[in-house]
């Protein structure tokens, strides 16, 4: 993309989240993180019902009697997007790339917490961690990350989720929301989903095109995987194989699906050309 073409598609997502984002997820992520940091806010003395692991035994030894910290929560939150770069990610059959899609749910997500005074970060993963946007605050940070998600070298190299989990957890301390966003098309270590989600929330986003999940009967076809580079003719007008292409696709699913599950980490499945707004709006108020 040209500059000035990059500008335009970045005003247009812009424009076209701004409706969704304050009439669907304004605010609803902060009622589903759980376990927020907390902070010290005063001393006051012990009170009937107070937990005893709250009690500030210095100066309950000065004064001679029991005083308790009191704790408040964060508000200000921070947020994490895991961005799959690889090249199964630069594709799609309908209206957009999956890359254009994820870029306008991250709009809309950035758009939020840029409206809740919150910090956003940027990982582009896949083979390894490609590039890091340490999280800051604002429009113009959000329409920065926009950017780099629409004009980022989409990679012909294996996705390793794992690695990209491995990272964020490596550098930022401070438990955050992290949306990773992916198709989830290779495999990856399932133990780093459950030591990511202990640390931070997570919430995984398969990204999909129709054609991920299913093969249409367009006779014999070289399918080629843009990720390795092999290539495999195969007769798409044979029942028996589009059945077991999207019996396999459904068991990956299943798997995928199980994993988060086992993990405690959210997941949500969703197809190129979904409601991302409505999707994302029901699972934060299921939290």
């Amino acid at each position: 993309m040209q500059i000035k073409d990059i500008v335009k598609k970045v005003k247009q997502i812009e424009i076209r989240t701004k409706k969704k984002t304050e009439a669907a997820l304004m605010g609803q992520y902060h009622s589903a993180f759980k376990g927020q940091g907390m902070t010290f806010s005063e001393v006051r003395p012990y009170q009937f019902g107070d937990e005893i692991r709250r009690i500030d035994w210095n100066k309950t030894a000065r004064f001679r009697e029991p005083f308790v910290k009191v704790m408040e929560e964060e508000r200000e939150l921070t947020m994490m997007l895991i961005v799959d770069i690889s090249a199964s990610m630069d594709y799609g059959t309908k209206t957009q790339l999956k890359r254009e899609y994820v870029a306008e749910i991250a709009a809309s997500l950035g758009f939020s917490a840029a409206g809740n005074n919150d910090k956003v970060g940027l990982i582009l993963f896949a083979d390894k961690v490609y590039k890091v946007i340490p999280p800051q605050k604002g429009r113009k940070h959000i329409l920065s990350i926009i950017s780099t998600i629409l004009t980022a070298d989409y990679v012909a190299g294996i996705s390793k989720v794992d690695k990209a989990l491995e990272y964020m957890m490596g550098i930022f301390k401070k438990k955050s929301l992290v949306f990773l966003f992916s198709d989830f098309e290779d495999p990856y270590d399932s133990k780093m989903l459950r030591v990511a989600s202990k640390k931070h929330q997570l919430l995984g986003l398969r990204i999909y095109d129709e054609k991920d999940n299913e093969i249409p009967n367009v006779g014999y076809a070289l399918f080629h995987d843009a990720e390795t580079g092999r290539e495999i003719w195969a007769n798409t007008s044979s029942a028996r194989w589009r059945y077991t292409f999207a019996e396999a696709q459904k068991q990956k699913l299943r798997a995928l699906e199980e994993d988060f599950a086992v993990s405690s980490a959210g997941f949500l499945n969703i197809s190129a050309d979904a409601d991302y707004s409505r999707l994302l709006y029901n699972y934060f108020q299921s939290k």
